[in-house]
């Protein structure tokens, strides 16, 4: 069947009602809107040689620029056909795939599919990546991971993944600032809430053997009533696949401002510690609105995640509170064997702050730290809660403490007169 005309200005006349439906669903007008237009093309002489999308141009509802992106996206819709579904929008693309909103014809239902474009079809490691998330994901069921319903390929040939769709933003979008996106700043209570959930999706998928390799914001959506929800599963891995682990040794798997340090040395025991290190730096990010460690190259990044010192997020931060500094900072730690011994103690000390109470496990973890550093040192430390930002603690020995220095004064002063007390009675 030969494919419409679409001509330079808009899109052609028979796709209208596509045209409509988009634009109504990507935002860009309203239904009352579109209706206008709709009525203007059918007053006018001539109705087939006025687009609908020319017209909402014309009233300045649409940019040009606009109507070429919505030709484009029609075409690129039109190109890909999944049987049983009907594509409405594209929600996003990444290097490896595109993401559509869609219909599920059988069920009535709005679905998200992943799409594998052609070229990459062709890349059996790319194939064989995509087939790998949709059965890790069908592996798992929990309300803060996005649901896995079907993987397939079509006639023509595309690959493709059905999922839940959610309806909101990833934290990624939402932190950009405008026009990007919104520029959000998120509360520490926000922050805690999507620690939370994540580190309950976690907690799901380490039990049923799975890491995750790639927990960033790009990966998180958020729904306007607060759910956070995981996505993207394509580097997710099995922690006792062997094979897999052997065949990727020496090799960086994440993502540079969120990855473990044991994933840049492409360690082959990369295991649920990796994971809770890129939640502690997504939420590291979310409270201080940068990433932990930045570079002008990736590999300038990855190198400062192995050798360069944390900067305590409550530094860049004032308004965040000792202890989930002391939880970021605990998942944070270069040497995972001193990191949350479980995704279920990190869950643990997040609940406590949120109450209001201090870190089990990351205080105990850090006043540990600090006695190691006294034994190797004889120097005093200050095993006190931790203070807030800016107040400075001057850490001195003993005996240079003034206090000190002054009962010791008097201690001598008395001893003194005893002496000489004791010797005026003798004689």
């Amino acid at each position: 069947m030969a494919q419409p005309d679409l001509n330079a200005t808009g899109i052609s006349a028979n796709l209208d009602t596509e045209v409509g439906k988009f634009v109504v669903d990507s935002g860009l007008a309203t239904r009352e809107e579109v209706l206008l237009c709709r009525e203007q093309q059918k007053q006018s002489s001539d109705p087939n040689q006025r687009s609908l999308a020319d017209i909402l141009v014309e009233n300045s509802f649409i940019t040009v620029p606009q109507a070429k992106r919505i030709k484009r996206a029609l075409e690129d819709r039109r190109r890909t056909q999944i049987p049983g579904f009907e594509l409405q929008s594209l929600l996003g693309k990444g290097a490896m795939a595109k993401v559509y909103k869609a219909r599920q014809v059988s069920l009535d239902r709005i679905v998200a599919i992943k799409v594998l474009p052609k070229k990459s079809g062709e890349s059996a490691e790319f194939v064989e990546r995509f087939y790998k998330e949709g059965r890790a994901a069908a592996r798992l069921s929990h309300p803060n991971i996005v649901q896995a319903i079907d993987v397939g390929q079509s006639p023509d040939g595309y690959h493709y993944f059905v999922m839940e769709y959610v309806e909101g933003s990833t934290l990624y979008d939402l932190m950009q600032p405008p026009p990007q996106g919104p520029g959000k700043q998120f509360t520490e209570g926000e922050v805690i809430d999507v620690g939370l959930q994540m580190g309950e999706a976690l907690m799901h998928a380490h039990r049923r053997g799975l890491v995750h390799r790639d927990v960033k914001p790009k990966n998180i959506l958020l729904t306007p009533q607060g759910v956070a929800k995981l996505t993207d599963l394509g580097l997710a891995r099995e922690i006792d696949d062997k094979q897999a682990a052997e065949s990727e040794a020496g090799k960086a798997y994440g993502t540079p401002y969120y990855i473990s340090p044991e994933q840049i040395r492409g360690e082959i025991d990369i295991d649920f510690r990796s994971d809770i290190y890129s939640l502690g730096a997504t939420l590291y990010h979310l409270l201080t609105g940068r990433p932990p460690f930045e570079g002008e190259t990736p590999s300038a990044v990855m190198h400062r995640h192995l050798k360069d010192p944390l900067v305590p997020p409550d530094h860049l931060n004032p308004d965040i509170s000792a202890g989930l500094s002391e939880v970021i900072e605990l998942a944070l730690h270069k040497d995972k064997t001193e990191r949350y011994a479980s995704t279920e103690e990190m869950v643990e000390d997040l609940k406590a702050v949120r109450s209001g109470r201090a870190p089990i496990h990351a205080r105990h973890a850090i006043d540990l730290e600090q006695l190691s550093r006294l034994e190797s040192s004889g120097a005093t430390i200050d095993l006190e809660p931790r203070r807030s930002p800016g107040v400075t603690i001057v850490q001195q020995s003993l005996w240079e403490h003034p206090g000190v220095l002054v009962l010791l004064g008097v201690a001598g002063l008395s001893v003194l007169i005893n002496i000489i007390l004791a010797i005026l009675l003798t004689t």
